[in-house]
C-alpha cells in the first residue's frame, strides 16, 4: 500500500488533516491525492563551506568538507584534488562553522564520530598516512565512546584540543593550519598535504535562492495570503501588522496554503519541532510530523527510530480525526468551536491569534473553521471581544458561573478573597506537585483551571472583580524558545491583554496591581506558595474590594 513519486515536487498543499488535498507535480504533469496526515523527512543538507574563510575553504583545492571526504571513500580512492597522490598527513578539523554565534550556532552531534571513521578509512587506506583531528571538544555519546577508544589506539593518529587561528597554504603547496589555546599549553602549527572540514547538518526546511531547482513552481500557492506568507524585513506584514509565527522565509517544500505560512514554521536554529519536552515529532500544523536530521541532527540508526515515532504519530492523526477527536495536547477531546455569526464584528482577533491555523476568513472577514487543525485551545474564545466563540463543554457562561458561585466573605470579615486561572498544562500540575510536596499557600485563594492561559477572556476578570474578588492572579506556562508554551503562545497573548485588563480597571476605578500575570515551568511548584503569599501582601496593601457586597 505504498505509492513512490520520484523526481516530484509537492507543488500545494491544501485542506485539513483527515482531507489533505496535496497537488504533486512531475515536470509538466501533475496530480491531486487526498491523504491524511503528513510526514516530513527532508532530512538535511551540509553547511555551506564557501562561508568558512577561516577555515581554510578556498585557500586550496586540498581543503576538502567531510562530504567530499565520505564521497572519495565510497570510490575506494582517497587522493589529494590537487594532483591525484595519496597525502602523506591528512587534518581534520572539528565544529567547522558549528557551535559559532557568527555560522552555525549548534552541535551536529555527528561529525566527531565521523571524522573519526573517516580518519579509520585513511589509515586502512594507507597505513603510512599521519592523522590528525583538531576539536574543540570530542563528542561520542554512549557506546560510541568505545568506538572512540578504539580510534585512540593507533599511535599514527593524532588528536589535540583546541581553537583554529586560520589555515594557509605554504609555499611547497602544503596547509598550514595554526591552533591556538591546545592542551600543550603553546600554540602549535600543524602541516598536512590534505585538510577535512566537519562541516554541520543544516535542516531542509528551506530553499535558499542560490539553490533553488528551476523546476519547482514559482507561484504563489492558491489561497494563500500574500501579507502573511511574505514578510518585510522588519518582521511586520505588509498591512503594517506583526508578522504571524511562520515558516523560514523562502520555504517551498509543503507549499501549504495556511495563512500561517507555506510550511511548518520553525524553532531555534531552524528546526521544525514543536515541543523538545513534550511533543518530539509534532509541528505548530496539526496532522503533520518532522523526523530524521529535518527535526534534530541525528545519526542514521536515532532516524530510523525517529521514524517509527512519527509515523505512530500521524497515524493516531488519522484514527483520532476520524473519531472527531483532538490529537494534542487535549487528546480524545471531542468539542469543536461553535460561532455565534449573527454578532460578529469582523474584527479578525480569532483568525490572527489562532496559532494553528483553524480559522480562516470569507471575503467579508468572517472566521471559516478548519475545525481538523484546532487543538481546542480556546485561544479564539479569550480573543473575541463579542464573546460569540464557545464549546459544549468550554465556554465565557460556564466559567462565569464558576466565578459567581465562589463565596465572598463581606468587609467586614478581614478575609481577602483571591480569584487564580491556572493553565491547565503546566501551571495546574505544578500546583499539584506543590500540594504533593505539602507546600503551603494562603486559604483565602480559589483556583479556576483554564484550557490555556490564552483562552482567558477579560470579561471573566471583570466578573471577579464586580463579583467582589479583592484579587485576580493568572498562572500560565513559561514563555519562549526554552520551555515553549503547550499552545505556542497563550502565555504571551494573555500577557498581551493585559492592557485591556488595565483599561477595565481603571473604568473601574480599581488599583492595577489587583491583577497579575506568572509564567510558570511544571517544576517551577516550589515558586507557587512565594507568588501567592506575596500577591496577597500586595491586596493587604491595596485593600479589600469597594465592590464587595454590591
Amino acid at each position: 500500500n505504498i505509492t513512490v513519486h520520484k523526481s516530484t515536487v509537492v507543488a500545494k498543499t491544501a485542506g485539513q488533516p483527515g482531507k489533505l488535498e496535496v497537488t504533486l507535480q512531475n515536470g509538466n504533469s501533475g496530480q491531486t491525492i487526498t491523504i491524511g496526515s503528513i510526514v516530513q523527512a527532508t532530512g538535511w543538507k551540509p553547511y555551506d563551506p564557501r562561508k568558512l574563510g577561516k577555515w581554510g575553504f578556498g585557500v586550496s583545492p586540498d581543503v576538502i568538507t567531510n562530504i567530499q571526504m565520505e564521497e572519495m571513500a565510497a570510490t575506494g580512492e582517497i587522493k589529494r584534488p590537487s594532483d591525484g597522490k595519496v597525502p602523506a598527513s591528512v587534518a581534520f578539523i572539528q565544529c567547522a562553522g558549528s557551535r559559532d554565534e557568527e555560522y552555525l550556532p549548534y552541535c551536529s552531534a555527528v561529525c566527531c564520530r565521523v571524522s573519526l571513521k573517516q580518519a579509520m578509512y585513511i589509515r586502512e587506506h594507507s597505513p603510512d598516512t599521519k592523522v590528525y583531528i583538531i576539536y574543540k571538544d570530542l563528542r561520542s555519546p554512549a557506546q560510541y565512546e568505545r568506538f572512540y577508544a578504539h580510534a585512540q589506539d593507533d599511535d599514527a593518529l593524532f588528536l589535540t584540543k583546541g581553537e583554529l587561528a586560520g589555515v594557509s597554504k605554504t609555499a611547497d603547496g602544503k596547509l598550514a593550519i595554526r591552533v591556538e589555546e591546545t592542551l600543550l599549553g603553546e600554540d602549535v602549527t600543524i602541516n598536512a598535504e590534505m585538510v577535512v572540514l566537519a562541516t554541520g547538518m543544516v535542516p531542509t526546511t528551506k530553499v535558499d535562492e542560490d539553490e533553488k531547482d528551476e523546476t519547482e513552481p514559482d507561484a504563489q500557492p492558491e489561497g494563500e495570503t500574500p501579507a502573511t506568507a511574505e514578510a518585510t524585513p522588519d518582521g511586520q506584514t505588509a498591512d503594517g501588522k506583526k508578522e504571524a509565527e511562520s515558516a523560514e522565509k523562502g520555504a517551498k517544500i509543503l507549499n501549504l496554503t495556511y495563512r500561517l505560512g507555506t510550511d511548518l514554521p520553525t524553532l531555534k536554529y531552524g528546526f521544525p519541532d514543536s515541543h523538545f519536552i513534550c511533543f518530539p515529532y509534532e509541528t505548530r500544523r496539526t496532522g503533520m510530523y518532522a523526523a530524521g536530521a529535518v527535526r534534530m541532527p541525528m545519526d542514521l540508526s536515532t532516524a530510523a527510530n525517529d521514524a517509527w515515532g512519527a509515523a505512530l504519530k500521524a497515524i493516531q492523526a488519522v484514527e483520532s480525526i476520524a473519531r472527531g477527536a483532538a490529537v494534542h495536547p487535549r487528546a480524545g477531546d471531542l468539542s469543536y468551536p461553535d460561532f455565534f455569526m449573527q454578532r460578529c464584528t469582523q474584527c479578525k482577533r480569532c483568525t490572527e491569534e489562532c496559532p494553528f491555523g483553524a480559522l480562516d476568513e470569507d471575503d467579508k472577514g468572517n472566521p471559516l473553521p478548519n475545525p481538523f487543525r484546532c487543538r481546542r485551545c480556546g485561544i479564539c474564545l479569550g480573543a473575541c471581544p463579542e464573546r460569540i466563540v464557545s464549546f459544549k463543554n468550554y465556554s465565557i457562561n460556564m466559567i462565569s458561573q464558576m466565578i459567581k458561585c465562589i463565596h465572598i466573605p463581606d468587609e467586614f470579615d478581614e478575609k481577602p478573597r483571591i480569584l487564580c486561572f491556572v493553565c491547565e498544562n503546566d501551571a495546574l500540575p505544578a500546583v499539584d506537585m506543590a500540594g504533593f510536596k505539602r507546600l503551603k499557600y494562603n486559604a483565602m485563594i480559589r483556583m479556576i483551571p483554564l484550557r490555556c492561559l490564552g483562552s482567558i477572556n477579560i470579561v471573566w476578570i471583570s466578573d471577579a472583580l464586580a463579583s467582589g474578588f479583592d484579587g485576580v492572579i493568572l498562572l500560565g506556562c513559561q514563555s519562549g524558545d526554552d520551555y515553549q508554551c503547550h499552545f505556542i503562545q497563550g502565555s504571551e497573548l494573555a500577557e498581551a491583554r493585559m492592557e485591556n485588563v488595565r483599561e477595565k480597571l481603571k473604568q473601574l476605578v480599581l488599583e492595577e496591581d489587583r491583577v497579575q500575570v506568572h509564567e510558570l515551568s511544571i517544576t517551577d511548584y516550589d515558586r507557587i506558595p512565594k507568588i501567592l503569599n506575596d500577591f496577597l501582601e500586595v491586596i493587604e496593601t491595596v485593600g479589600p474590594n469597594p465592590y464587595k457586597g454590591m
